[in-house]
């Protein structure tokens, strides 16, 4: 297991803000190293928490099985702590009525971090093969598992959002059909393109910083709410970004099986998160207004997990980058 480094407040915001091109070539040495400590410590936070992931969630034996960490749960609580508070104020702002806050939930497709982020016309239009493997290389390696996800939030929620997150875990189950399963659609595609499994130390350590986010919000019970809206995040705005994945991989003369994923996603998921809004927010804010902040928190902080996965792998793949009021790392630059 990695060791665990004890970060700073400022290590976690994961965005380096560029120093000021004036300094001395002292200053700028001394912010390289600044910028590769806090590198190497996000990196070995995430690596620290995605293998607490594995021992959380992978099945084994009762002889196998090794008690998870104190000192790793604490180390997730502090990050989602901090992750949540990062959006809090932002969040406070969503309607307590239920309609309202369903609107506002819906305008995160245009208006929430990371969207319209140039990265996916570039992968739809321009990326060859190199880039689109490594794209999703890293996307895999941020994937936690959507229907593992709904089954673990579902627990012990209201019942018309419980029969909500029901439908859709069965539509990711392929409606009991091994062939329409969801997840095995990117084995699919990883097969074709002679995709890998990265080891989390070839993962950057945003996206891994995504799937712990995701899987720690649905596996703690205090979480229950922000996991709700961060799944209905990924519904509601994941259907443009997988239409032009799926354009660019049809480009680059991937079969349509291969493809099957995406194309299904960015059809489908503009059908569950239609129902996850009026099936599961509108309810709860109905019943419990007082819910609607907590929901907010955790669509902000799914959005705000995948804008940085966006900005490091533009950095990353050299896409030229478009300026957007979210994006603080390019207009740093």
């Amino acid at each position: 297991m990695p060791q665990i480094v004890p970060l700073a407040p400022s290590q976690f915001s994961g965005i380096d803000v560029a120093e000021p091109s004036t300094m001395d070539a002292t200053a700028r040495i001394e912010s390289s190293v600044r910028a590769h400590q806090r590198e190497n410590a996000a990196q070995t936070l995430h690596a620290s928490l995605a293998a607490l992931q594995a021992c959380r969630l992978v099945p084994r034996t009762p002889e196998s099985a090794a008690p998870m960490d104190p000192a790793l749960l604490t180390l997730e609580q502090t990050y989602l702590a901090r992750e949540r508070a990062a959006v809090a104020t932002s969040a406070a702002e969503a309607p307590r009525d239920a309609a309202a806050f369903c609107q506002w939930f819906d305008a995160l497709e245009a208006d929430g971090p990371g969207q319209g982020d140039p990265l996916f016309d570039w992968l739809a239009a321009e990326a060859d093969i190199g880039a689109m493997r490594w794209f999703l290389q890293q996307e895999m390696a941020g994937e936690a598992g959507f229907d593992d996800l709904v089954a673990l939030t579902q627990v012990r929620i209201p019942r018309r959002a419980k029969l909500e997150l029901a439908r859709n875990y069965w539509d990711e189950m392929g409606t009991g059909h091994s062939d329409g399963m969801h997840g095995p659609m990117l084995d699919v595609l990883a097969s074709e393109l002679r995709l890998r499994r990265l080891q989390n130390t070839e993962v950057v350590w945003e996206s891994l910083a995504l799937a712990n986010t995701m899987a720690g919000l649905a596996s703690r019970r205090e979480y229950a709410y922000q996991s709700i809206g961060a799944l209905g995040a990924v519904e509601r705005t994941a259907p443009g970004r997988a239409h032009k994945v799926a354009v660019g991989l049809q480009r680059l003369g991937v079969g349509g099986a291969a493809r099957r994923y995406y194309s299904l996603h960015s059809v489908l998921d503009v059908k569950h998160a239609d129902r996850w809004r009026d099936e599961v927010l509108y309810p709860l804010v109905h019943e419990h207004p007082d819910l609607a902040p907590h929901l907010a928190e955790g669509a902000l902080m799914r959005l705000e997990a995948g804008h940085r996965c966006f900005v490091r792998y533009r950095l990353e793949l050299r896409v030229p980058a478009r300026e957007n009021r979210y994006d603080r790392a390019d207009a740093a630059e």
